[in-house]
């Protein structure tokens, strides 16, 4: 078995999962709901999307021969809350995300070891990926949380609802277990 490519196809499917959990709470979100923020200084689930697309592909972009925060992106204009509508946001996650996946699945298990540079400092491939993870699933809890508060009594359990633990455990050794 090769380590660096079975690596790579287990951390491709876990940033499958975490895009998949913001996916499911877009679903759920009305228009109007990207763009509600609990304060003047608190993000709308757009602006958290804005600022996740432009690292995505300031870092996926040129990833192993460009440093991973390229000149034309300007962090800052990320924070500001100028996307018009859902559509706009949902075209701008998947702009992100499809720069990741793309680079991602074209690296092999040779390169986990190569280095990067992420504003002048140095990675192991390996340790960029677990970086943009880490990074990511924060951002995606953010909009998860955002989408629980605003959907209430309507929100719909993105993992094991409350009081059903017992139920899917079984479900799941039935299912693995064949009994």
């Amino acid at each position: 078995m090769d380590i660096g490519n079975e690596y790579l196809k287990v951390v491709i499917q876990r940033f499958k999962s975490v895009k998949q959990l913001g996916d499911k709470t877009f679903e759920q979100l009305d228009e109007d709901d990207f763009f509600w923020t609990y304060h003047g200084e608190s993000n709308s689930a757009a602006v958290i999307v804005k600022h996740m697309s432009g690292n995505m592909v300031s870092r996926w972009t040129d990833f192993l021969t460009a440093d991973g925060e390229k000149d034309s992106r300007n962090r800052d204009e990320e924070f500001t809350d100028d996307l018009e509508s859902k559509s706009d946001v949902i075209m701008m996650w998947e702009k992100g995300w499809d720069t990741m996946f793309d680079t991602l699945s074209a690296l092999s298990g040779e390169d986990l070891l190569k280095h990067v540079t992420i504003r002048g400092e140095k990675h192991s491939v390996m340790d960029a990926i677990e970086r943009q993870m880490a990074h990511y699933a924060y951002h995606v809890g953010q909009i998860v949380y955002i989408g629980k508060l605003l959907k209430r009594d309507d929100w719909e359990s993105l993992s094991i609802p409350r009081g059903k633990s017992e139920e899917f455990l079984k479900d799941m050794l039935k299912k693995h277990n064949g009994r």
